[in-house]
This record gives C-alpha cells, structure tokens and sequence, in this order.
C-alpha cells in the first residue's frame, strides 16, 4: 500500500523521490525554491499565476489582496535530499495532504522543466505516507527525517556522522534545507507549525541525544520494524 488511510488530524510520514533516482534539485536555487513551495502550495487558495503574483514582495509573503491563509496541512518536520524529500504532516483539511503533495509534486515539476528545459513528471510516481500513531513513533521518526537523513550527507556518510557526532551536529544544524533548527535551536519559521514537537522535545538536549541513539540504532540494524516504518 503506498499511502495507509488516513483522516483529519492524522500525523504522516511522507516521503517522495525523484524519476529513476535522479536529483530533484540541482542548485542552491532550486532548493530555496523547495521551501518557498512548501509555503505557498499548503494553502487552499492558490491561483494559477501565484509566483508572478508573489513576485517581488518577499518569501513566505502573500499578496493582500489574497483571502486569508488556510493551511492543508501543518508540516511538522520536513528535510530535503538531492533526490528526494521527507515531510511530517498533520492534516488539517479533508484530502489536504493529497492536495498538498499534488499541488508541490506538480509545481515542482513545472519549474524544473521551465528552468532546464526538460519535460515530463520530475518524481517517480505518487508519494509514499504512512501514519504515525504512537508517540514513541514521532520521536523516532522526528530524529530520522532531520538528523539521519542529513548525516547522510556529511563527508562520507552516516557513519563517519555517528562517530564524529558533535561535529556533524553542526553540519546539520548549518544544512538550510531542514527544519532541524526549529527544535534544535527553537528558531520560528513560516513553514513549521512549532506547537507538538517543541511540546514533545522541551529541551533540546533530550532530542540531540534521541538523534544520536537512533543513529547508532540504525547503523547497528538492530530496529528492523522501525526502520522499516521508515520507508526506505
């Protein structure tokens, strides 16, 4: 099943990867790019011109003239990869995650092509979700979607990560394509709804450490059920 069932207030691990393995990203750009989507297309109003629009008026701003904001979704959590994106949603609008993720898959898609003249979807089919229904299941999960998965980029790889923690700690908390910050550092962002995890994670230190034991968890293989929870 690629996506589990799911209803208003559902928490859910999204993930979706690019065709054929290939980057969904190429620069900088393209990255900022991401978090700007992620911001415009969690909303039920979006019109067919809304980057020319928004032009010029600041990221994460919408034009006055536009109704007021409703979300999709609260997105929770959410880390960007070269070929691929993880989200933690919590969906607030019947089909909002549904809406959410065709609305991002499909404005994606469009600019990529637009920029580097390409054609066709720029992912491999639909998103993979699975419903989190267990706290001990977020914490796992929060740990895995902004650590472990930025680890992965650190010089050579995850395990180099795991044995060199502080210092790759801080390569994550300087990655800009991760919500990382807003629990590690308790920094706000237009993006995140804030509340349940900085609820769940009062200080930062417990979840630095819950980071570090999951990777070693993972490293060792020792979790199997979760890791396969994990949608790799």
């Amino acid at each position: 099943m690629r996506v589990q069932p799911h209803g208003v207030g559902s928490i859910m691990h999204v993930i979706k990867r690019g065709t054929r393995g290939m980057d969904i990203v190429r620069d900088d750009a393209d990255c900022h790019d991401f978090k700007n989507l992620l911001f415009y297309t969690n909303d039920a109003y979006m019109p067919e011109h809304r980057r020319r629009e928004a032009e010029g008026i600041g990221a994460f701003t919408r034009p006055e003239n536009w109704p007021e904001r409703k979300p999709l979704t609260h997105v929770l959590a959410w880390t960007l990869m070269p070929n691929h994106f993880h989200l933690i949603l919590q969906e607030l609008q019947e089909n909002g995650i549904a809406k959410f993720m065709q609305r991002l898959g499909g404005s994606m898609s469009l600019c990529f092509n637009a920029k580097y003249s390409e054609s066709g979807s720029l992912f491999q089919g639909g998103y993979k979700g699975i419903r989190v229904d267990t706290d001990a299941y977020l914490r796992y999960l929060t740990a895995y979607v902004l650590v472990k998965n930025v680890f992965e980029l650190y010089p050579r790889g995850l395990k180099q990560a795991v044995q060199h923690f502080n210092d790759a700690w801080k390569f994550s908390l300087e990655y800009q394509f991760s919500s990382l910050r807003t629990i590690a550092c308790a920094e706000n962002s237009s993006i995140v709804e804030h509340g349940l995890l900085r609820d769940m994670y009062t200080d930062p230190k417990d979840f630095k450490q819950q980071a570090r034991d999951m990777c070693i968890a993972h490293l060792s293989k020792k979790d199997d059920e979760m890791l396969f929870l994990t949608l790799e």
